[in-house]
């Protein structure tokens, strides 16, 4: 025996069916909350500013990387034949 129930309804419908909290405002005050300190941060970094804040660490990781490759590299050790 099957049964099967379909029910149209929205999500707001269900989720207020269902006795669950509408997020929807709140979400929203976080994304502008986001977005407007994104746009903040972003307006107050010129292209230079920015090439001069992240280059150095990647300049870093580069030499870092190098530094690991080198030293596995000259850590084998010889054999003799």
């Amino acid at each position: 025996m099957k049964i099967r129930v379909d029910i149209d309804c929205t999500p707001e419908e269900a989720r207020s069916f269902l006795g669950l909290p509408d997020l929807g405002p709140m979400q929203q005050r976080w994304l502008k909350e986001i977005q407007e300190r994104m746009t903040a941060a972003l307006q107050a970094m010129d292209p230079t500013t920015m090439m001069d804040t992240w280059l150095p660490s990647t300049v870093k990781g580069f030499e870092r990387m190098q530094e690991m490759f080198l030293s596995q590299m000259g850590s084998g050790k010889r054999r003799d034949k």
